[in-house]
């Protein structure tokens, strides 16, 4: 069962704002009226329930971290390598959430007016369509309307072929992961240039297909091995989570070590 920490925040701060509340205005008065008969010095004095204090205490912290991770920026986990190299299992990255529109927590209704269409070539976090209860990171290759044709693992938008510059093999992390040769080229897409990986020997679903409106097509970068559009077709708009922007942290899970020079690096 897929945990919704999104609703549990909407639930802890409705509770502690609640119960802070309700102390505010019906019971504070009653314990000032009742304890006018003693001095400031006691003990007892003025005294909070702790389900208040514990309430007014954590309310504005599960609030701000609400905001934050609703309507700014949101982390996620790199679980898996279908965008290496771009992306390493055990990168920590901030997803911008305003980038495509604004959404209301858990309903996810997205306020009109507010952020921009995703371009080509964004990496962009989104529910996958089969299980919206999971999130799934890839590069947007076709906006809604374009061709998309993926031949000979090349890839053409519109009817022009996307270059391809050679750049040697993969021999980086996440290697032992693959069975080699793996094989490293530069492309560029919109305004995002970037290396993607392929294995020569290994088969993949190829073809040409029409992106329906309001949808989007995605690819992961490691091309062989990323379960995206190609297999179980186009992303909604309503299913966009947000743009991948930076890596604030990366932890190699093989030797628990911290990968310091992705720290900050801008996600392109």
């Amino acid at each position: 069962m897929h945990f919704d920490f999104a609703a549990f925040l909407v639930i802890a701060a409705a509770i502690a704002g609640i119960i802070w509340l309700a102390d505010t205005i019906f019971y504070k008065k009653a314990r000032e009226r009742n304890n006018t008969d003693k001095l400031e010095t006691d003990a007892d004095y003025l005294k909070e329930p702790v389900a208040t204090e514990y309430a007014r205490s954590l309310f504005p912290v599960i609030l701000l971290v609400l905001i934050l991770r609703s309507f700014i920026y949101e982390p996620f986990r790199i679980p898996s390598g279908s965008m290496m190299p771009t992306l390493l299992i055990g990168d920590f990255i901030l997803v911008n959430k305003f980038a495509y529109g604004l959404r209301i927590p858990v309903t996810e209704w997205k306020i009109p007016g507010s952020g921009n269409d995703p371009e080509r070539g964004d990496v962009a976090v989104f529910r996958f369509p089969n299980d919206p209860s999971f999130d799934y990171i890839k590069r947007v290759i076709g906006l809604p309307g374009d061709q998309i044709a993926y031949i000979n693992k090349t890839l053409a938008i519109n009817g022009r072929k996307v270059d391809k510059i050679h750049k040697g093999n993969y021999s980086g992390e996440g290697y032992e992961l693959m069975q080699p040769p793996i094989t490293v080229y530069s492309e560029v897409i919109g305004e995002h240039r970037f290396n993607t990986l392929e294995q020569s020997h290994k088969p993949g679903l190829e073809g040409i297909i029409l992106v329906p409106d309001g949808h989007y097509f995605v690819i992961g970068d490691n091309r062989d091995n990323s379960n995206d559009s190609r297999y179980w077709g186009f992303v909604p708009v309503d299913n966009l989570v947000g743009r991948a922007d930076h890596i604030w942290m990366s932890w190699d899970n093989d030797d628990y070590s911290i990968r310091f020079g992705r720290i900050g690096s801008r996600i392109d």
